[in-house]
């Protein structure tokens, strides 16, 4: 058992109440035995409890801060009434680390388990208790693809099975699906929890993404940028004949109208590539052109 109901709160001694309060909270979120099997949780919670009980009454916080009670809400040794205080109902310390029957911890559950009358933490049937399920989070990767048209896959649930997901159509890269109902069962007649899916959108050889735009860097040859012409391009629903201008340039960039992701655009960007192997004619060629048709195209470029 803490010696210290501050130190096992986590909380200074010029706390709040209010502090104090969401302190445990925070405890009991992830340490309540309902929630972390854990043994170690389970015994930090005892000591939140137990220390709650007593700095939550000012009167019983003023006492032990004025050092006339302990960490356990009795007499100091030296009082006379010792044995009468520490069997005495009010001590805290004589109840479990439950929370059956104290109206303020039945607030703090309600609270925290999200149930103002329909969801989290009920008392009743006899001691029993109704509590909302456990919210499941999950990391879930996708490819490019199916992020960008929608599809399905499959997560592993904490407990065993599979479930099978709807990916939204334009779904983006950090962005959180929430699945109702699909979290962990809940106690007695609580509602189950929710699932969260934050989603990783895996990178594309091809096609990046800006907003609802796709992006795509598209290899041209010499000719081609010098005579123009029609090219097949790739896009997310499949390749498109796209007019090429003549004397086109690296760098460039061409527009297909809704060709992205729920309306947007597909933003096509030319690069010219060269030849696998520049043969003499084409050297004899371009060294003729450069002696009539010569130009400078980092003219005006400070140096």
């Amino acid at each position: 058992m803490a010696s210290d109901p501050y130190a096992a709160l986590g909380v200074a001694r010029t706390a709040t109440d209010a502090e104090i309060k969401k302190a445990y909270r925070g405890i009991a979120k992830t340490s309540h035995p309902d929630l972390n099997p854990d043994p170690a949780a389970q015994d930090r919670f005892k000591a939140a409890s137990a220390a709650y009980d007593l700095l939550k009454d000012p009167e019983q916080r003023r006492r032990f801060d004025a050092g006339e009670i302990d960490a356990q809400g009795q007499e100091r040794p030296q009082q006379r009434f010792y044995r009468e205080h520490a069997e005495a109902s009010g001590n805290p310390y004589a109840q479990g680390y439950g929370f059956e029957g104290d109206p303020d911890l039945s607030d703090v559950f309600a609270d925290l388990f999200g149930r103002r009358g329909a969801g989290g933490f009920r008392q009743g049937r006899a001691g029993g208790f109704d509590m909302r399920g456990q919210d499941y989070r999950f990391s879930l990767q996708v490819d490019f693809m199916t992020a960008a048209k929608g599809g399905k896959t499959r997560v592993t649930l904490p407990e065993g099975g599979t479930l099978e997901v709807s990916i939204p159509k334009g779904v983006r890269d950090g962005q959180t699906i929430r699945l109702k109902g699909k979290g962990g069962p809940g106690a007695g007649q609580g509602a189950p929890g929710d699932a969260y899916l934050t989603i990783s959108v895996a990178a594309h050889p091809e096609f990046r993404r800006e907003g609802d735009d796709i992006l795509l860097t598209l290899p041209i040859s010499l000719d081609e940028a010098v005579l123009g012409g029609t090219v097949a391009a790739p896009t997310i629903d499949g390749p498109v004949n796209l007019t090429i201008p003549r004397g086109a340039t690296s760098g460039q960039r061409l527009r297909l109208r809704g060709r992205g992701i729920n309306g947007g655009d597909q933003h096509v960007e030319l690069k010219i590539a060269m030849p696998p192997q520049v043969d003499e004619d084409l050297v004899r060629f371009m060294q003729e052109w450069r002696g009539t048709h010569g130009y400078d195209p980092r003219r005006g470029m400070k140096t």
